[in-house]
C-alpha cells in the first residue's frame, strides 16, 4: 500500500513504498547446495591403482562440500552483502549503543607500530604502545572519577566479572566472608545476576516495576540490616532509559552497611563528560569501549571492557596494569608490583587494538566534545520519545536519557505485537530496536538512536514507526503478520525453527 507522506509541512513523512530499497532482493543457497559433483572444480578423479607417494595417510572424507575456491569465495561474499551493520543503516538497538566507528580510529589502529607488535616483546621496544594504554587508563580515571583502572577484561560481561571479583577479593582480605549477597534490580541486564552467581554470591532482587527506577523504600526493604550485603549491581542510567534519581542516597545507605556499589557501565554514553560515576557513589564499574568510545561492537570480538575503581579497591585489580616510572619509562605491573591482585583474568594485556581506537576517539573529541556526545545522544532519544509518544504507549512518565522505551499496550488492541513492529521495520529496510527488554515492561521496545545518527535518519525511523501505528489503528495491521516479505528469509515459525532447526539444508 503506497502512502504519499512527503509534504512540506511535515518533512519527517515519506512514501514508504518508494523510499530506498525494501530489504534485500536475492537468495543465496546453502554451501552444500552449490555442489554439483563429488569432486571440486579443479580436481581430477583418482587414477585406479595409483600409489600415495607423499608418506602421509590419505585424509578421510571431511563431509564438506567439494567446490572450487572461486565458488566458495563468491558464496561468502554474497552472504556478506546480506549482513546489516551500523555501516549499512540506522541501528536503533536499545542498551547496545550501536554508534559509528570513525575511520580515523581504524587508521590509527593499523599503524605499523601498533598493528605489528607482539605482547612478548621486551618492554623497551613497545614504549609507544604502553604509552597508549597508560594514557587510556588516565582518561578513563578522569572521566569516571575512579583512579584505579585495569584494561585487561575482554568484554563488558568480562568486565562485570572482574569488578565483582575485585569486590570479593576485598571482602575476603578483610575477613568479611559473611557478606555473601548482592542486590540487583529486576530491570538489570541478565549478565548481572549471572556474574554474581559465577562469583559465588547470592542474588536478592529489588523491584522497580512501578516506577522503572529504584526507590528508597524498595532499597531499604532489600538492604535490611545490611549484615550479609556485599554490594549492589546497578546500571545508571538504567535499562528503562531512566536516570536513578535516588542513587546518591541509596549509595550512602549501602556504604553505611559496609557494601560496595558496582555500576554496570553499559549506559555510560549518556553521562560521559557530564557527570563522574564516583560522584554518585560508585566503587567499581566496567566500561564498554564499543558503547561509549566507538570501538567495533559485537560479532564475537574483539571486545574490551576495562574496569575502574576507587583507591580502596585498586590493590585488588587484575594484572597486568601499566605503570610509569619517574624517568618516563612505561612498564607492565605484575604480581610482584601488586601483591593483593586477584591475578590474571586472561592472557596478555587486553584487546590492544580496541585501546588504540578508544584513545583516538577521546583525543579527537576532547573533554568538551565528549560532553557534547552525551548531550546529543540524550537529545536524539528524547526527540524520538516526543514524536512517538502519541502513537505508542510510554510506560514511564517524563524525559528519558539516551534511550526511549515504548510498549505494545495500545497496539495489541488492534492485533499488532512488538514482534510485528520489529518485522515491519525489517521490511522497510531498517534494523529493529531491542524488543521484549527490559522484562519489567510487557512487549517492550527499547530505542537508542545514538549521537552519530543524523536528524534525517532519525526522522525516517519516526515516519516508519508512525506509518506502522497508523495502519494498526486503521484496522490494517494484518499485513504485519507476514512481514518481512522482501527479505531473503521470510517470516519464520520461530518456535518450530528453535525446536527443529535445519542446519545444512
Amino acid at each position: 500500500m503506497a502512502v504519499d507522506y512527503k509534504t512540506d509541512s511535515n518533512p519527517t513523512k515519506f512514501d514508504v513504498e518508494a523510499d530506498q530499497n525494501r530489504a534485500l532482493h536475492y537468495e543465496e543457497k546453502f554451501l552444500w547446495d552449490h555442489q554439483q559433483t563429488d569432486h571440486s572444480g579443479v580436481d581430477l578423479p583418482a587414477v585406479d591403482g595409483s600409489i600415495n607417494k607423499t608418506g602421509i595417510t590419505a585424509r578421510a572424507a571431511t563431509g564438506l562440500p567439494n567446490l572450487s575456491e572461486p565458488q566458495i569465495l563468491r558464496h561468502f561474499v554474497r552472504l556478506s552483502t546480506l549482513n546489516y551493520s551500523i555501516d549499512h543503516g540506522f541501528f536503533p538497538l536499545g542498551s547496545c549503543t550501536m554508534k559509528h566507528n570513525p575511520r580515523l580510529n581504524e587508521k590509527m589502529a593499523r599503524l605499523p607500530g601498533f598493528a605489528h607488535i607482539h605482547p612478548l616483546q621486551p618492554e623497551q621496544t613497545v614504549q609507544g604502545a604502553l604509552g597508549v594504554m597508560y594514557e587510556l587508563q588516565d582518561w578513563l580515571a578522569q572521566l569516571t572519577g575512579l583512579p584505579g583502572v585495569a584494561l585487561s577484561p575482554a568484554a563488558g560481561a568480562h568486565g562485570e566479572y572482574a569488578g565483582i571479583m575485585v569486590i570479593r577479593a576485598k571482602l575476603r582480605d578483610a575477613g568479611m566472608h559473611h557478606k555473601d549477597t548482592l542486590l540487583i534490580p529486576d530491570s538489570a541486564h541478565g549478565t548481572n545476576p549471572a556474574t554474581a552467581a559465577m562469583c559465588g554470591f547470592k542474588v536478592k532482587t529489588i523491584s522497580t516495576k512501578e516506577t522503572g527506577r529504584l526507590t528508597l523504600e524498595a532499597f531499604k526493604d532489600a538492604l535490611g540490616d545490611g549484615e550479609n550485603i556485599a554490594g549492589m549491581m546497578v546500571t545508571n542510567p538504567n535499562t528503562c532509559g531512566l536516570f536513578e534519581r535516588d542513587i546518591v542516597e541509596i549509595s550512602k545507605l549501602l556504604h553505611a552497611a559496609g557494601g560496595y556499589f558496582y555500576c554496570d557501565g553499559a549506559n555510560f554514553n549518556a553521562l560521559v563528560g557530564r557527570i563522574k560515576p564516583a560522584d554518585f557513589g560508585v566503587d567499581v564499574m566496567h566500561i564498554n569501549l564499543h558503547k561509549t568510545f566507538s570501538t567495533p561492537h559485537g560479532g564475537g570480538g574483539p571486545g574490551s571492557g576495562p574496569i575502574c575503581c576507587t583507591e580502596e579497591l585498586a590493590p585488588y585489580l587484575p594484572i597486568p596494569l601499566v605503570g610509569k616510572s619517574d624517568d618516563g619509562f612505561y612498564k607492565l605491573l605484575r604480581k610482584d608490583d601488586c601483591p593483593k591482585t586477584l591475578g590474571r583474568l586472561r592472557g596478555f594485556n587486553g584487546q590492544f587494538g580496541m585501546h588504540v581506537r578508544a584513545l583516538s576517539y577521546m583525543l579527537s573529541h576532547g573533554n568538551d566534545g565528549l560532553r557534547q556526545v552525551s548531550g546529543d545522544a540524550v537529545l536524539a532519544a528524547n526527540y524520538i520519545l516526543s514524536q512517538l509518544k502519541d502513537d505508542y504507549h510510554v510506560p514511564f512518565e517524563g524525559r528519558c536519557m539516551h534511550e526511549a522505551l515504548f510498549s505494545e499496550k495500545w497496539l495489541k488492541d488492534h492485533g499488532v505485537t512488538t514482534l510485528d513492529v520489529a518485522k515491519a521495520l525489517i521490511e522497510f529496510g531498517m534494523h529493529p530496536m531491542t524488543v521484549y527488554f527490559p522484562l519489567v515492561v510487557s512487549g517492550a521496545m527499547l530505542v537508542e538512536p545514538t549521537e552519530t545518527e543524523t536528524k534525517e535518519s532519525i526522522d525516517r525511523f519516526i515516519a516508519v514507526m508512525k506509518h506502522i501505528a497508523e495502519l494498526a489503528k486503521n484496522g490494517e495491521g494484518d499485513i504485519f503478520h507476514s512481514y518481512p516479505i522482501s527479505a531473503p528469509r521470510k517470516r519464520l515459525d520461530e518456535v518450530l525453527a528453535a525446536r527443529n532447526p535445519i542446519l545444512n539444508g
